[in-house]
């Protein structure tokens, strides 16, 4: 019996090739990618470099919000959002893959960065008029930016019913204890908003004990102790471990119902891994063209590395496993658009699984034909490697993804 997905597949007429609106944005991104955000990527690390180790460590550099400004001025913002930019997740994809080729830059300055296109996403789906006005049109603006508090460092928050942040209901007023990690974005100061997630009734059924309130970042009782470096890199929007002791906030800060916690954070994640694995893709695009570039120019036992069987086959290789994970990619999102998320399940933990590996695998070979260089800043492989690596844990580890596939899989037998 074949999977009902994959039924829905061979019944359907795919085409990938790209709408005009589709083919015009990821020209027009591509374009300002190499005539701009490029170009501005030394200028951002110097001016970081020049504050690691200082409290100003986390300020933005100042060529950011140029590069936001010229963004707005070519129509390149909000593309992620398809009520918004009127494309759909198939046609935002591979904008989404040529903004990877400068992770740190390039989602930013278009608007598209993590974890704010998830959170405003959420913020679209769930939130009331009064809290779209306070946050999600300064986040539409990019006036400010806001963090996701969902893990937590006591339990293993790939099961996030295991949450032991509570959030109880004192009058008017919820208050809010217990302890998040890995928040990322809470150290840049344009943070403004929390979206929380923890218990309003641990004797709910196992999937109705969670809940959602956003919490200002200046809410007395929420402390940021300290900021995680991931690899010994320290981003400028920070990863950071959270405290809360007896944060109050009105019950009017609840994100859609009590009790909605889980459903909501499962309707965060659905696009925002297709973005995720997308601007994955992009890294390891790039990382192929160094790798070429590298086996060109680079010359050993008296002939190029280009000419080396070895390196050949690391650059087939590459090329091999980047088109094959595109291609799940965009059938995932092409899902989507057709049958939500929930349509899409086993192909969205699918994509969430390969495309790190992928994209680990592709840097590291490039990594090997850069030799010892690659492992300092002088390249910027490096880096993408701490973050592919990273990305096997962000929005749910490899285990808990085939853990959902395998599930998926049974079921259908």
């Amino acid at each position: 019996m074949l999977p009902a997905t994959l039924t829905v597949w061979l019944a359907a007429v795919v085409d990938f090739e790209p709408s005009a609106a589709a083919a015009d944005h990821t020209a027009r991104m591509r374009a300002f990618l190499h005539e701009e955000v490029l170009a501005a990527e030394p200028v951002y690390d110097a001016w970081r470099a020049e504050r690691r180790g200082t409290p100003q460590e986390w300020d933005l550099p100042p060529v950011v919000e140029e590069l936001k400004a010229k963004a707005r001025s070519r129509g390149l913002w909000n593309l992620f959002l398809p009520s918004v930019s009127g494309l759909s997740n198939l046609e935002y994809a591979p904008v989404a893959e040529a903004s990877g080729w400068s992770p740190v830059l390039a989602p930013e300055a278009i608007n598209c960065q993590a974890p704010d296109t998830g959170n405003m996403e959420t913020l679209h789906l769930f939130a009331t008029p009064e809290q779209k006005e306070q946050w999600l049109t300064p986040l539409l603006e990019g006036e400010i930016r806001s963090a996701f508090a969902m893990t937590e460092p006591d339990v293993a928050s790939s099961d996030a019913t295991n949450i032991q942040m509570t959030i109880v209901r004192d009058g008017d007023e919820y208050v809010i204890n217990g302890r998040k990690w890995w928040i990322s974005g809470a150290a840049d100061s344009r943070c403004r908003v929390f979206i929380v997630m923890g218990k309003t009734d641990p004797e709910a059924a196992r999937h109705r004990q969670q809940s959602m309130v956003l919490v200002p970042r200046d809410t007395p009782g929420m402390e940021i102790v300290r900021h995680l470096p991931t690899f010994g890199y320290q981003d400028q929007h920070g990863h950071s471990e959270l405290v809360f002791r007896d944060v109050r906030v009105p019950v009017t800060n609840l994100l859609g119902e009590e009790g909605g916690g889980f459903t909501i954070a499962q309707a965060r994640l659905g696009p925002g891994r297709i973005h995720h694995c997308m601007r994955l893709i992009g890294m390891a695009e790039r990382a192929i063209d160094l790798m070429v570039r590298r086996a060109k120019d680079r010359v050993a036992f008296g002939r190029p590395l280009a000419d080396q069987g070895v390196v050949r086959e690391q650059i087939a290789q590459s090329r091999i496993e980047v088109e094959q994970a595109r291609l799940l990619v965009l059938k995932t999102a092409w899902l989507i658009d057709r049958h939500g998320a929930k349509g899409a399940a086993t192909e969205i933990s699918a994509i969430k699984v390969i495309c790190p590996r992928m994209a680990c695998a592709v840097i590291d070979r490039a990594m090997q034909v850069h030799g010892g260089g690659s492992m300092s800043d002088d390249f910027p492989l490096a880096y993408f490697y701490s973050w592919a690596r990273a990305l096997r844990f962000a929005d749910g580890p490899d285990e808990v993804h085939l853990r959902t596939v395998a599930r998926q899989e049974l079921g259908r037998h």
